[in-house]
């Protein structure tokens, strides 16, 4: 890296916060992208770190004169290859930003730096009076920054739904180098178009989130997780829009395929409770009293028998609740080490046991397996593709395209909540017209002339 570019960061930010050593910024290189399917990082890169907006932008205009790329970074959680850089830059952290949260309580809003992490929020959360935080992507780790530039998801979207949702507020400093304030503590704002809106799920190409304002909900004291088992997949699938139907919309539901579920178990040196069936919906509930949460269970019960069900199971203790929960959390990490893909796909929610039919034919096709579990309540499937004897298989790429095209059958996209970054945009063109992507590169240079901001990321202009 140029040594006028490293000091003049230095200038910027002070000596302690620039690094250029190879040896120290690996950390700084990659995110949690599989490993077969990540970008190699340039190195030629140089890592800065500021304390503050004005800082940011600061670097932000100095980049932008001299055209050098900037990829922001966050806590690195990430699946999509987004902070990976491809190309000479700076790699601009976030992880200074993290001293200020403001909980305001009669707003149910919270105000925070944009490298606060979700553990801080919650820790924080806690000395209040009841309030939470519903977004979950499965790491504490990950800063609300980047939450917020991902439209991060989880669980608990059958109730509280993404991130999208809940963004009240945002300080942005845009690519040029100037700071805007987007939205505040509103519930409604109809005024000009949603800029607000277009940096949510950015991926850090349109604007450097700098601040964010969320919206907090009141806790519910009791909660309870069902487990609910099935010999068919249509049955389980069915059951789902019949239960929302009935007027409980649940925390979260979960459809996990036994095979997949026990292995995520042994994983982890623990036993999956329910052992009927070959599929289980996994519902949990949060309710203001215990006689609600057990109506709404019962009552899911007998809507669930009356498609079939042949076993379900409450789990009443926070330690039987844990244990489900982390076992579901585990399937990843349980299938990750043998996989070269972790997929993300969605689809209407009523189409999921025929997309499943569709992944159980491209599986034979390729004389492989394709393990899934999903958020059935919203459509999202995760599916592995496995290694080949320990390798990339050869036809890895025929068998991921077969697996986007099925979803595109049923009006589906190639990510629910992991994000295109680098490693999905290629697919694109399966989802959107020429014209819709065209639009999207004019996005781009609209908000970024000069094409500084996370090149390669989305789109390429």
């Amino acid at each position: 890296m140029d040594i006028e570019i490293i000091g003049r960061l230095k200038e910027i930010c002070g000596d302690d916060y620039v690094v250029s050593d190879l040896s120290k910024i690996g950390n700084y290189l990659y995110d949690e992208t599989e490993e077969y399917l990540k970008p190699e990082a340039c190195t030629d890169v140089v890592v800065a770190k500021p304390k503050d907006t004005k800082e940011i932008s600061e670097i932000v205009k100095y980049a932008n004169k001299a055209l050098i790329p900037i990829i922001p970074r966050g806590g690195g959680t990430g699946l999509n290859g987004a902070v990976i850089p491809d190309r000479p830059g700076i790699i601009l952290s976030m992880e200074r930003l993290s001293k200020n949260i403001e909980v305001d309580d009669k707003n149910l809003m919270v105000i925070a730096d944009s490298g606060v992490t979700l553990a801080q929020l919650n820790e924080e959360l806690k000395k209040t009076k009841g309030l939470f935080f519903p977004i979950h992507p499965g790491d504490e780790g990950a800063q609300l920054g980047g939450m917020v530039a991902e439209n991060a998801g989880g669980v608990s979207a059958v109730k509280h739904g993404i991130m999208r949702n809940h963004v009240k507020g945002l300080e942005v400093v845009l690519p040029t180098g100037e700071i805007v304030t987007l939205g505040g503590k509103l519930i409604k704002n109809n005024t000009g178009y949603d800029l607000l809106h277009m940096m949510v799920g950015s991926e850090g190409t349109l604007g450097i989130i700098t601040k964010v304002i969320l919206k907090l909900y009141a806790k519910q004291n009791h909660t309870g997780t069902l487990l609910v088992s099935f010999d068919s997949r249509q049955d389980a699938s069915d059951t789902v829009p019949a239960i929302l139907q009935s007027g409980i919309t649940p925390l979260a539901i979960e459809y996990v395929e036994k095979n997949v579920i026990e292995e995520a178990a042994r994983h982890m040196g623990l036993v999956w409770p329910a052992k009927e069936g070959i599929v289980d919906l996994m519902i949990i509930l949060e309710e203001g009293t215990e006689d609600d949460l057990f109506a709404k269970s019962e009552a899911i019960v007998e809507i669930a028998e009356k498609f079939n069900a042949v076993d379900s199971i409450i789990a009443e203790t926070a330690k039987d609740q844990r244990n489900i929960l982390q076992i579901r959390s585990n399937v990843y990490t349980a299938f990750i080490e043998h996989a070269i893909d972790g997929m993300d796909i969605s689809v209407p929610p009523a189409s999921v046991p025929y997309f499943v039919r569709d992944l159980d034919e491209i599986a034979a096709k390729y004389n492989t397996t394709l393990p899934c579990v999903g958020h059935i309540g919203d459509g999202n499937i995760h599916n592995f593709v496995m290694k080949e004897n320990g390798e990339k298989p050869s036809w890895f790429e025929d068998i991921r395209l077969d697996i986007y095209k099925a979803a595109m059958k049923y009006g589906g996209a190639i990510t629910a909540e992991h994000g295109t970054g680098k490693t999905r945009k290629s697919y694109m063109p399966l989802q959107y017209t020429d014209r819709e992507i065209e639009i999207m590169k004019g996005v781009k240079r609209a908000f970024d002339p000069n094409g500084i901001l996370n090149p390669g990321t989305i789109v390429d202009l």
